[in-house]
């Protein structure tokens, strides 16, 4: 999601309040990741790699126990459906098996921009998700649902350009 977040709608240059919501969300503990995509986001040399970074552990969970059996169902649906080796392979090193198999655990809901799909050459999120019960919802979704208020900083007023 932060990728994606940053790259599209969300850009440090003209929504930094999406990440400031994120914050607030955070103090609240309604809004966490862990610590797996913290790794993959840390590995960026950008805005978003130094954000992580200032976050830690109170934004970026670390594992704990809980999700020993849950890596392990994620790993025996990834094992058992009909995906490429090189798909449950990949899967089974990225930080989206980790970020399931904590919400699984937990009981939490993932936020992402995948969309499920019947490719067998990549697992993508809300696949692995519906597999194993997990809730999967859309960054919007999650908008809507926490009811978030994202105000516009308008540098000026704005008008309408008169056709030439």
């Amino acid at each position: 999601m932060f990728i994606q977040a940053k790259n599209l709608h969300y850009s440090f240059d003209f929504c930094p309040a999406f990440r400031d919501w994120l914050d607030a969300a955070n103090a609240k503990h309604t809004a966490f990741s862990v610590e797996k995509v913290h790794d993959e986001l840390l590995a960026g040399d950008d805005q978003l790699s130094v954000w992580a970074r200032d976050r830690g552990t109170a934004f970026f969970l670390l594992p704990d126990s809980a999700i020993l059996p849950s890596l392990a169902a994620l790993s025996g649906w990834a094992s058992g459906a009909s995906y490429d080796p090189a798909a449950v392979n990949t899967f089974l090193q990225v930080a989206d098996y980790y970020l399931i198999a904590y919400a699984h655990a937990h009981e939490l809901i993932v936020v992402s921009h995948e969309v499920a799909s019947d490719s067998r050459k990549k697992i993508k999120i809300p696949n692995a998700c519906i597999a194993v019960g997990v809730k999967v919802m859309s960054p919007y979704e999650m908008l809507r649902t926490e009811k978030a208020r994202i105000p516009p900083i308008w540098p000026g007023k704005l008008g309408s350009a008169s056709p030439r």
